[in-house]
């Protein structure tokens, strides 16, 4: 199979249709051999029965229903997990994303051997204070962390290679970071294509300003993840290491030091009247807290299977 396109969806019961016909246009004046899986998370119109429709009529179409809504990430590992094409592109089910770039975007990873190519929408058609000006914000953090130099990581039309998606495993909100995952599994040529942003034609966006901010949280999680996801005792047991010799010196300095002065018959203070000793005393807690979390860390790294945080309600033509 050459492509399978994956599209997460909820509540977009106006453009499936539309979309179907488009992407099947592309591909048949194309000749691929391809697959269209529509992940329902959790739609509450009759999406579903419209994609059972299509399912019906199209056996290149397949279906994936979430038992609820779980969000874009979950919707996105389900669909990655059965993908067959040689190529996988994800795209929005709101027609703000062009099926007549698939061919350029196939070619990209089939001819330039490029690992993944994300979409650039250069030109948007979105509210300017409400989405642009926090996009760019956001992308600019994300370039400066991560690396890499995309201009537009929350774009959902990017293309990969098969074994790409088989090695990232997609949760929580981490949909945003998939460059950056596959970066982290050594897949590194990564390139972006300026594509086509069309206007909304149907419905409301799904997205308010909650994603930005929700957005720069991932942004700090995956950073840490990418560092220190595998071997979280080299973070939090130096750190706690260091925190506690630090107060465990600082308690020793001040025991020696009254020692010391009696000893010499100078006038000296109660320990416990010492706001050093205090500062000594939390940073050994502190330290000691630190310590034993990047040991539990450990602990779960190595005996906590992967686990679906998703259910599965219902397939078609899997």
């Amino acid at each position: 199979m050459d492509i399978s396109v994956v599209i997460p969806l909820l509540n977009e019961e106006e453009s499936l249709q539309e979309l179907h016909d488009w992407i099947a246009k592309v591909m048949q004046s194309n000749r691929y051999l391809y697959e269209i899986i529509f992940i329902d998370d959790g739609s509450t119109d009759t999406s579903w029965n419209v994609i059972e429709e299509l399912s019906s009529k199209n056996t290149s179409v397949k279906g994936i229903r979430f038992q609820r809504n779980y969000g874009k990430s979950q919707a996105l590992d389900a669909g990655f997990n059965l993908a067959k094409g040689r190529v996988v592109i994800t795209m929005d089910a709101d027609l703000q994303d062009s099926p007549d770039e698939i061919p350029e975007l196939y070619s990209m990873i089939i001819d330039d051997n490029y690992d993944l190519v994300s979409g650039w929408k250069k030109k948007r058609y979105d509210s300017v204070f409400a989405k642009n000006i926090p996009s760019k914000l956001f992308n600019a953090a994300a370039r400066k962390t991560s690396g890499i130099k995309l201009n537009d990581f929350n774009c959902g039309l990017k293309a990969y290679k098969n074994e790409v998606i088989k090695a990232v495993k997609v949760s929580g909100e981490m949909h945003r970071y998939i460059p950056v995952l596959a970066k982290n599994e050594g897949f590194n040529k990564i390139g972006e294509k300026v594509v086509q942003h069309q206007a909304r034609k149907y419905g409301e966006t799904k997205f308010g300003m909650s994603r930005f901010i929700n957005g720069f949280l991932d942004l700090i999680t995956i950073s840490f993840l990418s560092k220190f996801g595998k071997r979280p005792m080299h973070f939090f047991g130096l750190w706690g290491t260091l925190m506690f010799l630090f107060g465990f010196f600082s308690a020793f300095y001040i025991g020696a030091n009254k020692l010391y002065r009696l000893s010499q018959g100078l006038k000296t203070i109660l320990v416990t009247n010492n706001p050093w000793f205090y500062i000594a005393l939390t940073t050994m807690i502190l330290g000691t807290l630190l310590f034993l979390a990047g040991f539990l860390a450990e602990i779960i790294i190595k005996s906590n299977p992967q686990e679906k945080h998703y259910s599965i309600k219902e397939k078609l033509n899997f």
